[in-house]
């Protein structure tokens, strides 16, 4: 199969594709203090990311479904509870007036679902949020408005300016509804305290 051997590729070129960038306290961009981020896509020709624990403020799933005229306003209308309880995030400051839903592989639609690694993809069509809606959707998701984007050269510059560390990601992470805690969490996958970070760049 030819996917293992892109991962493989990609992994032994330095490029993140399906691991967490974590922001340092010498972040420089504020809208990204404290984010993990999930980086779907990364190469010479630049990187896209998700930032999976930053909630997006005053809009609810519901509400987002409501505008999108996927289901009429009224509380009669019932969701599934996996669905009620979904909160929608802030994924990043480039296109913020789009959705893009990362969600576990047991969904897939032809053309449109990008597969990050073998227990995650993204979809950025209504067709899952309509999905999602009448509990036909992936087990596991998260909706994010809008996504981060670095041009060629740029993220890896970030990373030098020791703007972020990258560390191993995992589903239970991603999908976690417990969003406060996901920032020390991810730092814990790779050994590190974040009461004991510096600002300060400093590499081993």
């Amino acid at each position: 199969m030819a996917k293992p051997d892109k991962d493989q590729s990609s992994a032994q070129r330095g490029y993140l594709d399906g691991q967490f960038l974590i922001a340092m306290p010498g972040m420089q961009d504020s809208r990204f203090t404290r984010s993990v981020v999930y980086i779907c896509a990364h190469s010479d020709d630049g990187a896209m990311g998700i930032m999976i624990n930053q909630p997006a403020p005053q809009i609810t799933f519901r509400d987002l479904l409501i505008q999108l005229g996927i289901i009429p306003e009224g509380p009669e209308i019932r969701l599934p509870d996996n669905a009620d309880d979904m909160r929608v995030q802030r994924g990043g400051p480039v296109e913020t007036g789009r959705g893009f839903v990362l969600h576990s592989a047991d969904y897939f639609i032809e053309n449109s679902t990008l597969p990050i690694d073998e227990h995650v993809c993204l979809t950025a069509t209504l067709e899952i949020l309509k999905a999602i809606a009448v509990g036909k959707g992936p087990q596991s998701a998260l909706l994010a408005l809008g996504y981060a984007g670095w041009a060629p050269g740029q993220l890896e510059t970030e990373i030098q300016a020791n703007g972020w560390l990258n560390g191993p990601a995992t589903p239970d992470l991603i999908f976690d509804s417990d969003i406060d805690a996901k920032y020390d969490r991810a730092l814990a996958m790779i050994g590190i305290d974040s009461h004991r970070l510096s600002g300060e760049a400093g590499h081993a």
